[in-house]
């Protein structure tokens, strides 16, 4: 909910996405041509998983963001990267 209130998402802008082969996302964030993924990770050390590399494929995201229980915000690979709670006001809106 802290992530739909600081971009001030309509409810028509969020979504939740999955395949049936099990590949999913927690949030999906659209707004015009604007796409951006959200996973939420409850660990100190996010990784990047297939299924957020499917997620990016199929949805043709501008970027995911792993939001983790942690205050850095880090490269994970390409148009992903790891946003720390502690981070969000500051980051969320940025560009990796």
């Amino acid at each position: 909910m802290q992530v739909v209130r600081l971009l001030d998402a309509e409810d028509e802008e969020c979504f939740s996405w999955g395949l049936h082969g099990g590949a999913e996302l927690d949030f999906l964030f659209v707004r015009g041509a604007r796409r951006i993924g959200f996973e939420i990770k409850h660990t100190s050390a996010p990784k990047v998983t297939p299924s957020m590399r499917s997620a990016l494929e199929h949805l043709e995201l501008e970027r995911l963001d792993v939001i983790w229980p942690g205050d850095d915000v880090f490269v994970l690979g390409e148009r992903i990267r790891a946003v720390g709670v502690g981070a969000l006001t500051r980051t969320l809106l940025n560009p990796p």
